[in-house]
């Protein structure tokens, strides 16, 4: 059996969604940006998809503009704004548990003169608008706060700090990395306080290499790119019709039946949780307190310690019996660091190498989760008495 429990990291694109580009780069392949019918054609596939995430997210279409995903998202949202309203101040706040994308990108702006605070979490990942509140000064220009660790699955307090960001300083920019969120839950930037907010297509069951940023229409911003003048001049280069027009199918069929989704999800993390107490020295993390079953936390993440195995042995261990995992997050995967977001929530050290990232998707069955339950009751005795030789 192939069991697929890394949909954090990415997703099995919708069969709608592949049909949907199939025909438009091999029927409707024009540039949108041409005068001719297949320019109309293309043009009208980009315009679906700006009609569906502007929709879905209850903004104007004028405010969407289409990335190479994620990460473009962040940098464009962190370094654009930082540039375009430099003059007001140079204070930035985020979070220590942010994606990289995030992070290195607070960094980049350090060297060039800004100021980062750099949020705590408490032990279940997640902020405290007390020290949100401490952290604003009248030179704060930006805030960025992720809604769904990608790690852990802990979720922030998004509304309410959007609120407190405004009523504090009206002027300051709220952007929120809804990589992992989007799809799990419903955000809507006007009703959030959000100025700002990075969706990813391959997150959601849409094809790679394609992104969004919501930018409020009254949001100053510079552009990172420079040329042809397309998305209003903030986002040159030309327009990614197939990924656009997959990226809003595949959100378009995951809101159709978001509710029943979303209660398969949670009552897959339940079943898996609860078969995973039943092996020894385990921790899941990020749970809050009284939440056994995870409530209050992002229904397709779980975040396993497994004390006296190491991570990398356990993921080629599941590996071998089909079953794919990852051993935190999949954008740095191939570091050898302990996890931030881990040493962050305070993660004993013995399992900061010993975590493994379980999550789930719609496509995920009852039957996969008994089986990966089953190898790992029959590896982890088997590995742990190797650990100790």
């Amino acid at each position: 059996m192939e069991v697929y429990l890394d949909n954090s990291a990415t997703t099995r694109v919708f069969p709608e969604v592949a049909e949907l580009m199939k025909k438009i780069m091999c029927e409707d392949y024009g540039n949108p940006s041409s005068l001719h019918m297949k320019g109309v054609q293309a043009e009208n596939h980009l315009r679906y998809a700006k009609e569906t995430m502007a929709r879905l997210l209850k903004v104007k279409e004028k405010e969407i503009f289409f990335t190479s995903g994620g990460t473009e998202s962040d940098n464009m949202a962190l370094i654009g704004c930082a540039f375009a309203n430099s003059r007001k101040g140079k204070h930035i706040i985020t979070t220590q548990i942010e994606h990289p994308a995030i992070l290195r990108t607070c960094e980049y702006l350090e060297s060039l003169g800004y100021c980062v605070t750099y949020l705590p979490v408490n032990s279940y990942g997640q902020i405290s608008t007390d020290d949100l509140c401490r952290a604003m000064t009248p030179d704060t220009i930006l805030v960025s706060i992720m809604h769904t660790n990608n790690e852990i699955g802990a979720l922030q307090p998004i509304a309410e700090a959007g609120a407190l960001i405004k009523r504090m300083n009206p002027d300051t920019l709220f952007h929120v990395d809804a990589v992992q969120g989007f799809g799990k839950a419903r955000i809507y930037p006007h009703k959030m306080g959000i100025d700002l907010l990075s969706v990813s297509g391959h997150k959601i069951h849409g094809p790679k290499g394609i992104g969004l940023l919501y930018i409020g229409e009254k949001v100053k911003i510079q552009p990172l790119l420079h040329g042809g003048g397309q998305q209003m001049n903030l986002r040159s280069g030309t327009d990614n019709v197939p990924g656009a027009a997959g990226m809003a199918r595949a959100a378009e069929l995951l809101y159709q039946h978001y509710d029943e989704d979303l209660e398969r999800l949670c009552q897959c993390k339940k079943y898996f949780m609860d078969g995973v107490r039943k092996l020894e020295d385990v921790k899941i993390n990020g749970l809050l307190p009284g939440k056994s079953d995870g409530e209050g936390t992002a229904p397709h993440i779980v975040s396993v310690s497994f004390g006296g195995v190491r991570s990398e042995v356990l993921l080629h261990a599941l590996e071998e019996e089909g079953i794919y995992v990852s051993a935190g997050s999949a954008c740095s995967a191939h570091k050898p660091q302990p996890s931030a977001t881990l040493k962050a929530i305070g993660v004993e050290r013995r399992m900061l190498e010993s975590t493994i990232r379980f999550s789930f998707s719609v496509y995920t069955t009852i039957e996969e989760i008994d089986y990966t339950l089953q190898v790992l009751y029959d590896k982890i005795p088997i590995l742990r008495r190797y650990a100790r030789r």
